[in-house]
């Protein structure tokens, strides 16, 4: 007999049989195929199927200098696109020891907590979308086309951002945006109690996701998953806090941690970030110093030392870390992203294993990918 068919079911199932998901299934989470290997409706096997929209970011950053890798890294994650592309600015800050001023420093907090906070709001939008729920999608997109204004103002640009340079920001924020931050974040408190009642109370939503796609903490540490999806199987582990960068150490936040490990736990994290990340925005607003923006006199030609050097900040999605190798040249020798998705979507096939495949759709948009960094 077969190995797929089980000695019970071989007779009223027959043999299991194989399900494409993707690459354009309408709930996907971008070009990603899932080969499913399927006993009726039970999953009994799931291979993530790879490499649609691969863009060899990493094989530009060996043709270009240094410098002109700064548009890739927002297109890597452009959910995360201000987290990453100030990751790369650190990278290179902590590799040819440039100061940053102070205030620059603030502000890339405050941009970067607002990037969280936009990605973790359109993450909970098109998850409730998948599992049935439409209403929930009109108000969290008018939420976040606020952030969205008000990073535009600043960075001239919605989505993928390029604000970081080498020693600090590209522009200034006014009195306006921090007035208008200011005024979001109240509002945005009204909101979450809203949120709550639509979507946290919502049986139906409960049903779908609570004790479904369990990811146990000893599973997230043999794949390497991080982020919320870490932190919903109990473990405390950001980067922020774990390894601090930038002034992150000077901020008064906590590390939300559930232990369920299931698709409602994942969402509950996700919440609580927001307002997490809500009160690091609230400090840094609170102390933000005068001064500079970038250094007075910024280096202008970049020639790191022969070496190498890796650093990490915590994205939307999780660990993100930037591996950069130079051979004294103007141009990188190598530079290896080590993104969250990739490594979450890695433990996909044993999460997936026993559940039914009406169920894939909410374990796998629980983990909130974004198939251009696993495509990168």
């Amino acid at each position: 007999m077969p190995e797929e068919i089980r000695e019970d079911d071989a007779g009223a199932m027959g043999e299991s049989y194989y399900l494409n998901m993707g690459p354009q299934h309408p709930s996907m989470h971008g070009v990603l195929r899932l080969k499913l290997r399927l006993l009726g409706e039970e999953i009994q096997d799931a291979e993530p199927v790879i490499g649609y929209a691969h863009r060899a970011h990493e094989k530009m950053a060996e043709n270009r200098i240094w410098p002109m890798f700064l548009p890739n890294t927002s297109r890597v994650d452009y959910l995360s696109g201000m987290i990453y592309n100030l990751a790369y600015c650190q990278a290179i800050e902590k590799m040819l020891d440039i100061e940053v001023p102070e205030r620059a420093q603030y502000i890339r907090v405050i941009v970067s907590e607002l990037n969280r906070i936009s990605s973790h709001l359109l993450w909970i939008a098109t998850y409730v979308m998948d599992i049935g729920g439409v209403t929930p999608f009109l108000y969290l997109w008018d939420d976040r086309e606020i952030i969205l204004d008000i990073m535009d103002r600043v960075t001239g640009s919605r989505l993928t951002y390029c604000y970081g340079r080498f020693g600090g920001v590209t522009m200034d924020v006014d009195d306006l945006f921090c007035e208008q931050t200011s005024a979001f974040l109240d509002r945005l408190v009204g909101r979450m109690v809203e949120y709550d009642k639509l979507v946290r109370k919502n049986v139906i939503f409960i049903q779908r996701s609570k004790g479904v796609g369990v990811i146990d903490a000893d599973t997230c540490r043999q794949y390497g998953v991080t982020g919320p999806s870490l932190r919903a199987a109990g473990v405390a582990y950001d980067v922020r806090r774990a390894e601090p960068y930038g002034i992150y150490d000077r901020f008064d936040f906590e590390v939300p941690t559930l232990t369920e490990g299931d698709c409602l736990a994942r969402y509950d994290v996700r919440v609580r970030e927001i307002e997490e990340a809500s009160k690091i925005i609230r400090q840094a607003l609170r102390d933000l110093p005068g001064g500079l923006v970038m250094p007075e006199k910024p280096k202008k030609k970049f020639k790191p030392s022969p070496g190498e050097t890796y650093f990490a900040v915590e994205s939307a999605r999780g660990h993100f870390g930037m591996y950069l190798v130079s051979d004294g040249s103007e141009t990188p020798f190598k530079i290896k992203l080590r993104t969250p998705s990739f490594s979450n979507l890695a433990a996909m096939p044993k999460v997936l294993r026993g559940t039914m495949v009406a169920d894939t759709i909410a374990i796998v948009g629980s983990i909130d990918i974004v198939l251009p960094e696993i495509d990168r």
